[in-house]
């Protein structure tokens, strides 16, 4: 089979390259899968410069997010590849007991695309951010794979959602998807503007994939007891909350490691999961797929995607 493996560290574009390999034997408790739709993300390329928290030995083949069909059933599952990354292959192995029901629904394409980033939603904003119904969400670069899964999953909880992105495009998606208010950061600061809108009780929760000066500035315009959930740096920079703020103005920062609740708190996947199916069945959420492309342009797709130019989610199609 044809897959895509990491050899060096570094940008992906110059330590990829497109191997033949073996298809892969499952082991005890795993099955082995025929990829239809693998769903790239950040971290994609955080992994293969090094700068990821999870560091596989190299070579591996990376791609966190797929859907598939198992080899010896044919049922259509999503998930992530046994033991991490190796999505961007024509097969790949996958835990049983992680394989999860594609939704009837939705595409291999899209269906790919919802694993992860709204498993990841789902988790940030009702376990760790407790988003209430009428409260204000305020998501950052809400046209990305990431933002765009919470600002469908706030309002499907019924918040009112305030999403920035940049530019005219982006911002028009932020609207189709149900956005409240949408501000165009290229040309406004949002800090008073979320004031402005909230009526001066700013964002109650803060969906934060950027980091850096987003976090900052977000700091400034959260509201009382309020939650600023930290879901990733897209900005490349780590920022800090200085402690005197947040006893000032009286608000949580939150971390969301969705991937640690597999060591956890296992069972919290199957329920994400069911949550998602229910939402998908009740249309309440459709991932944003913004761009498919052949296998063999996996490092084409990840330069799209690091240089922000994308909208929703890029998918592979072996």
């Amino acid at each position: 089979m044809r897959a895509w493996r990491v050899h060096d560290l570094g940008d992906p574009a110059e330590v990829m390259s497109f191997d033949e390999v073996d298809i892969p034997t499952p082991g005890e408790g795993q099955v082995l899968v025929k990829v239809r739709a693998a769903a790239l993300n950040f971290p994609d390329i955080l992994m293969a410069q090094g700068l990821y928290q999870e560091k596989p030995p190299l070579p591996y083949t990376p791609g966190v997010e797929l859907c598939g069909e198992i080899v010896e059933t044919g049922q259509r599952v999503i998930g992530s590849p046994a033991s991490g990354p190796g999505a961007f292959a024509e097969y790949a192995l996958m835990d049983a007991a992680a394989a999860y029901p594609a939704p009837e629904g939705l595409s291999d394409e899209k269906a790919a695309s919802l694993y992860l980033t709204y498993s990841t939603g789902h988790v940030g904003l009702h376990r760790r951010a407790h988003l209430q119904a009428g409260e204000w969400l305020l998501v950052h670069a809400g046209a990305g794979g990431v933002g765009s899964a919470a600002i469908q999953l706030g309002k499907a909880a019924g918040a009112k959602v305030i999403a920035t992105a940049g530019g005219a495009r982006k911002t028009e998606i932020c609207r189709e998807l149900g956005a409240d208010h949408v501000i165009d950061y290229t040309t406004e600061d949002f800090v008073p503007i979320v004031k402005e809108v909230t009526g001066g009780h700013g964002a109650d929760v803060v969906y934060d994939p950027v980091g850096g000066e987003v976090f900052d500035k977000s700091r400034r315009c959260i509201a009382f007891e309020g939650r600023l959930l930290v879901v990733g740096f897209t900005s490349g920079q780590h920022p800090s909350a200085p402690a005197n703020h947040v006893l000032v103005k009286n608000y949580s920062v939150v971390g969301l490691h969705w991937g640690l609740y597999r060591k956890h708190e296992p069972a919290l996947f199957w329920r994400t999961h069911e949550e998602l199916l229910r939402l998908v069945g009740e249309g309440l959420i459709d991932p944003l797929v913004g761009d498919v492309l052949p296998l063999d342009q996996a490092p084409q797709a990840l330069a799209r995607l690091g240089d922000r130019g994308t909208v929703g989610k890029v998918v592979l199609v072996p």
